[in-house]
């Protein structure tokens, strides 16, 4: 409920400027977050030190500050779900390709799929680039 609240804000800003999101979450998440941090650490004096609950809770508050970036910069995602699949096709494909062909021809088309997938990422023209590079003979 904690953390839904919070992705609640995020969905209620979705699509507004850097300013006034970074806004929003000051008046209405900041709150939420100052609230949370006392929480864990409760329950973390609650369960077994050696549980994996007490092991994801020392886990969040080793990592606090990064946690809460989102508060001080309306351009920070509250998580990083969008940048991982952007470039899970990537990553999966590049271990996949690894087996294509033969004799280390799969290393190749690794490579030209990654820089493929990269240059659609951000918007470049692949074929433009590869047509710079002169044929070899």
């Amino acid at each position: 409920m904690r953390i839904g609240t919070l992705y609640a804000v995020e969905a209620d800003i979705r699509g507004c400027s850097a300013e006034e999101r970074q806004r929003v979450r000051f008046s209405r998440s900041k709150p939420l977050v100052d609230a949370l941090k006392p929480w864990f650490e409760s329950q973390l004096a609650a369960v077994s030190a050696k549980s994996t609950i007490a092991e994801a809770i020392r886990y969040v508050l080793t990592r606090w500050d990064g946690l809460t970036r989102f508060l001080d910069d309306g351009r920070v995602e509250i998580d990083s779900n969008a940048v991982e699949r952007a470039i899970r096709p990537i990553a999966l494909g590049r271990k996949n390709h690894l087996f294509a062909g033969s004799d280390g021809g799969g290393e190749h088309w690794a490579i030209l799929a990654s820089l493929i997938a990269t240059c659609k990422m951000n918007a470049v023209d692949p074929q433009a680039g590869l047509l710079l590079c002169p044929a070899s003979n």
